[in-house]
């Protein structure tokens, strides 16, 4: 089987070349995010391998289809940026990797948690320059503090079990509870708004749907704490990134970890240092000294690249043999990220 790779960094070709070999995939690799102006690159190709930053719209997926592609593998969990109904309607299949590193993630959020806490990318700072003043980097104990987490999937169940080893109160909210989890982990699923209300850090790991989409706007925002900490590292369109600016600029929220942001694709996984920056909303959160910007990094750890690398080729290798597709995607308004 053929296979075109798009959006392709170094590592990713490293860690593909590291464990396809066992596999005999005819693997070529572009730089290039997949859209439906470059979908010629797949030409000849029996399936294409995309990431976050790939659009698969209906027209792309038609183009696909045309030249013969029948196969869209997802080497990442989410799967918004694929029309499911057009890859149906085009007999176009769909695999993801559902769960590569829990762990990398939750790590990550709690990474940002305790770097906006303690301020330590500003003491990183001033210290390299001589400044060992602690005017300003007042931070809080963890412990006591009551944390909501949106959505209760794998990664989040792996936070909150980082979260209750501080001594933390943990609020949760998802469309399906799972009581059983909640009386063993010693945590309590509310509704939105009351975990809004009560949480001292929210940090949101529920998919994008319709139903998520800027979720955390105006409104929400208006029922937090005053204070109140934001960590997102699920995707960037769950918060409504002008009202963020206003609720910092209020002092509304004190502090944002955001591995995410709703117009990435054109910085994310580049290096654009020597250009000026023409996204206004991306340099405003960049200015706040209370913000950390990560560029969608939280799973990179050398064990969710290998374990992204294999369940990929599996995936394939079970459509190639034409076997029941373990992590096959289906159109579902409430599926998604876990």
């Amino acid at each position: 089987m053929k296979v075109t790779f798009f959006g392709v960094q170094p590592y990713d070709r490293e860690a593909f070349d590291r464990a396809g070999a066992a596999y005999g995939f005819e693997i070529c690799y572009h730089r290039s995010h997949l859209n439906a102006q470059n979908v010629a690159l797949a030409s000849g190709a029996d399936a294409v391998c995309i990431f976050v930053n790939d659009t698969a719209d209906a027209e792309t997926i038609r183009q696909l289809a045309e030249m013969g592609v029948k196969l869209i593998a997802l080497r990442c969990a989410g799967f918004n940026n694929v029309d499911l109904t057009a890859a149906v309607r085009h007999g176009v299949s769909v695999v993801r990797v559902p769960a590569y590193s829990p762990h990398a993630v939750a790590e990550h959020a709690v990474a940002l948690m305790l770097s906006l806490n303690r301020k330590i990318h500003r003491a990183y700072w001033r210290t390299r320059d001589g400044n060992f003043s602690l005017h300003g980097l007042l931070g809080f104990d963890m412990y006591g503090k009551t944390a909501g987490i949106v959505g209760t999937g794998r990664i989040a169940r792996e936070l909150i079990r980082i979260l209750k080893g501080f001594g933390m109160e943990v609020l949760a909210n998802d469309p399906h509870p799972d009581e059983r989890f909640a009386w063993e982990a010693g945590i309590s699923y509310v509704a939105l708004d009351e975990l809004y209300e009560r949480s001292d850090v929210i940090s949101l790991h529920c998919p994008l749907t319709d139903g998520t989409r800027y979720m955390i706007g105006d409104v929400a925002i208006g029922r937090m704490k005053p204070g109140v900490m934001i960590i997102n590292t699920g995707r960037g369109q769950l918060i409504h990134t002008e009202a963020l600016i206003d609720g910092l600029k209020e002092k509304k929220i004190g502090a944002a970890g955001l591995d995410v942001y709703e117009e990435e694709a054109a910085y994310f996984y580049e290096d654009t240092s020597d250009r000026i920056m023409d996204d206004d909303v991306l340099a405003r959160l960049l200015s706040f000294n209370n913000v950390i910007v990560t560029s969608h990094q939280a799973f990179f750890t050398r064990e969710a690249l290998d374990n992204i690398a294999h369940v990929t080729l599996q995936n394939m290798l079970e459509f190639d043999a034409g076997k029941k597709l373990t992590n096959i995607v289906c159109p579902d308004p409430v599926a998604g990220m876990a």
